[in-house]
């Protein structure tokens, strides 16, 4: 039967038709068709699910992960009213943030956490040091620190001095609670360090900020060719003024008259002043004019070349030129510091099996560095000079990402690292009109982003492009798989030990018919499903193999406990090898071989499994059914590489909030009081259950119970290395009598048999709670 095919080509297997569709691209290749790439909405935890990739950990994106935190910073000190006597204020110190909560101690507390509270910054009362002052406020500590200090105006002068206070503008106005990210709107005003002279400023107004990525355009100049892309955080922006009170050089960049700066200010008086914050002090360096060293070429990031030290600056900035010593050849100059990206010592690619771009003009064919050195008189530049050579932050070949286009700053594209080599990466651009070669970056650039940032961020993406073959007149004729007929589910039949009899009565009694490969997968998937644990058996699969079958390979996923687990495995495609590919399974899965298959199953299994014990059925664990890649014994969810960890994109750029207790009680009482009531209950019928000597006599009520306490009281148990967990997560009395197995092993990560001790020690607090102090 002749049809006409379109293929869709996205470079990996897409789904049970992956093989006639290869097949029919072979066909088309001489048939006249034309291929056309087209847009696509993309997803990329749906590429990531498919694909099975991995990105790149958020964690490594440094600049970003510095773009989110809080602009209050644990330490900052600032005046909160006194609980329970609004009309009196206190001194309270940040012990940590979250979001726009901010976790609060009183000044006089010490290291006692007993009185930490939490404090929304939109709505609560905080306000600078010295508010109370002028406006006539009275400054007093609580009430139960009262007595502890006899001049706590001396203990304040002390606690303040040197300290740091949180800024007004943040407590108070309309840019209260405001990250730095967020203050900075179109319009901010700041100065740009000039990109050949470091001592020389310029001012430039915002025109756009994504995410702290900012579009700037210099002050008194309309010339979109101007206009640059920066992270807020590139140590060439400045705030206003920073030039003049560092005695630096104020100079436009096309070198216009002065008069064009004093416009520029004029209007600055109407602008909104930039914030700054996290901009980190340069490190001195160590170079000498001469100095040769390699370095990716600034104009093109696409190979590393060798370059020169052409003059020192200062202590902290010098200049670097390509080198190229062809006459007629143009200067490529740029300002470098010590903690420059892109800049390697000599014979650096050398020793990683880098290529390096022999010098432009250089008469030799063969570049070598000792032989260059001495031909041009100059020397190396020493290894000191180079303190972070191998850093690497995470990043690994076939990682995926988020990178700005190096010859269009304004794109931002899916990028996969090809290789990683110190502290450089490949990045190959995707999606991408007119291909470009890898694209070599630093580590710490601010150019590259973790996978969902544009998407977080409301940045335009360039992505994958899906390659579509349009018929024309010709056809392809693909011959058609073929077809099996139903395959049975029988319901009664022994399920074995890794399927939940429950679950498999569920399931419909047959499917099909259909295609032999697509029918026997929506099966498998279906038995995954109604596993006990999927990932178990989907490693019990994988073993499932015969050399002499006509098969095609399929993706099956399970997923268990929020991990999403992958599994390659070969499915026979025609209807012959069906019968005894479903009996290989169930020996595997040490179920029923009638359990599923073509054999259906009314009354009576002939294998007379429903009669049997569980016990009878164990000579199908004695077979040899072959030795799994992973291990028997290997706990579900522990495999050596899990094809990949499904992540929730949305919560990539979310900051994570601080559990304050493992169970995550509610602050009113209602709540609470009904979980407690239900344990109690449940105590209360099994009392029984404890040995004399096992129980516990408290002196204190558990209820009472501050979290140091209930780690002294794990300490002393059989659990004390579990210790460390309870003082983590600040778990308290209260906290501790709501816990109970499934949150134990859920929330601690405990396995099975340390989670069950552990509960152990939690119900002997639990009983002794109900006998000497519950009501």
């Amino acid at each position: 039967e002749a049809v006409e095919v379109v293929v869709t080509k996205t470079g990996e297997q897409n789904g049970p038709l992956h093989q006639q569709c290869l097949d029919a691209l072979k066909l088309l290749q001489d048939s006249g068709m034309d291929c056309v790439e087209e847009e696509v909405d993309f997803n990329w935890e749906e590429y990531l699910e498919e694909t099975g990739a991995t990105a790149a950990p958020h964690t490594s994106f440094r600049h970003v992960e510095l773009s989110l935190q809080s602009s209050f910073q644990p330490g900052m000190k600032l005046e909160v009213a006194n609980k329970g006597s609004l009309d009196t204020y206190w001194v309270a110190t940040i012990i940590t943030t979250c979001g726009q909560l901010l976790l609060l101690r009183y000044c006089g507390y010490g290291d006692d956490r007993k009185a930490d509270f939490w404090c929304d910054v939109m709505t609560a009362g905080l306000h600078p040091v010295g508010w109370c002052a002028q406006n006539n406020k009275m400054l007093q500590p609580p009430k139960a620190i009262k007595e502890k200090n006899s001049d706590w105006t001396e203990f304040l002068i002390k606690e303040l001095t040197g300290s740091r206070t949180a800024p007004a503008n943040l407590l108070e106005g309309p840019l209260r609670g405001k990250n730095t990210v967020d203050l900075i709107v179109v319009g901010c005003i700041l100065e740009v360090r000039d990109a050949f002279e470091p001592n020389v400023y310029w001012a430039a107004r915002v025109q756009s900020n994504i995410g702290g990525r900012l579009c700037l355009s210099y002050v008194g100049l309309n010339d979109p060719a101007y206009d640059m892309w920066m992270f807020y955080l590139d140590t060439r922006l400045r705030p206003l003024g920073w030039a003049k009170e560092n005695n630096l050089s104020i100079k436009p960049p096309t070198g216009e008259s002065m008069n064009l700066y004093l416009i520029g200010l004029k209007l600055t008086m109407f602008s909104t002043f930039f914030p700054f914050k996290d901009h980190a002090d340069l490190h001195t360096h160590s170079f000498r004019a001469g100095m040769k060293l390699e370095m990716v070429s600034p104009k093109e990031p696409f190979h590393i070349c060798p370059v020169s030290v052409t003059k020192v600056y200062n202590e902290y900035y010098f200049q670097i030129t390509v080198d190229d010593p062809t006459a007629e050849a143009t200067p490529t100059c740029v300002v470098c510091h010590a903690d420059s990206p892109g800049i390697q010592p000599v014979q650096w690619c050398l020793k990683n099996g880098v290529g390096l771009e022999r010098p432009q003009g250089f008469e030799s064919q063969d570049f070598h560095w000792a032989d260059y050195l001495k031909h041009t008189g100059t020397e190396a530049a020493p290894d000191v000079c180079f303190p972070n050579a191998s850093q690497n932050r995470g990043f690994c070949k076939d990682m995926w990402l988020e990178a700005v286009n190096p010859l269009q700053p304004s794109e931002l594209c899916v990028a996969r690292i090809t290789q990683v080599k110190g502290r450089l990466l490949w990045l190959r651009l995707e999606g991408l009109t007119k291909p470009l070669p890898d694209c070599i970056v630093d580590v710490e650039s601010m150019n590259i982003f973790p996978v969902g940032w544009c998407e977080a961020n409301g940045c335009p993406l360039t992505h994958l492009l899906k390659t579509v073959c349009l018929p024309q007149k010709k056809i392809a004729v693909v011959q058609p798989e073929k077809h099996c007929s139903q395959l049975f589910i029988n319901h009664r039949c022994f399920s074995g030990p890794y399927l939940n009899k429950g679950r498999i009565a569920e399931l419909p009694k047959a499917v099909g018919p259909g295609k032999c490969a697509v029918v026997l997968k929506e099966i498998l998937t279906m038995l995954i499903n109604s596993a006990y644990k999927p990932g178990r058996v989907l490693r019990e699969l994988q073993m499932v193999e015969d050399p002499q079958w006509n098969c095609q390979e399929e993706t099956l996923k399970a997923k268990y406990k929020g991990k999403s687990y992958r599994s390659n495995m070969r499915i026979v495609r025609t209807a012959d090898q069906v019968s005894e590919f479903c009996r290989r399974v169930c020996e595997r899965l040490q179920c029923c071989l009638n359990l599923f298959g073509p054999t259906i199953v009314s009354d009576k299994c002939p294998e007379n499994c429903f009669s049997q014990t569980k016990t009878k059925y164990t000579y199908y664990k004695k077979r040899k059914v072959g030795r799994p890649s992973l291990g028997e014994n290997a706990q579900d969810g522990d495999m050596t590489k899990p094809a990949r960890r499904r992540k929730k994109r949305k919560a990539i750029f979310v900051q994570k909030k601080r559990r304050t207790s493992i169970v995550g009680y509610q602050t009113t009482e209602s709540p609470q009081k009904h979980s407690l009531a239900t344990h109690l209950y449940i105590l209360k019928h099994t009392l029984s259950n404890f040995e004399e000597e096992d129980r516990l006599v408290l002196e204190r009520n558990p209820l009472e119970w501050s979290v140091s306490e209930v780690v002294d009281f794990i300490t002393s148990t059989d659990c004390a290395s579990l210790a460390k967990i309870f003082q983590e997560q600040d778990i308290d009395g209260q906290a501790l009598l709501l816990l109970t197995l499934p949150t134990v092993q859920e929330c601690m990560d405990l396995k099975l048999g340390p989670a069950i001790k552990l509960c152990h020690q939690i119900e002997r607090v639990k009983v002794a709670f109900y006998s000497q102090f519950a009501n």
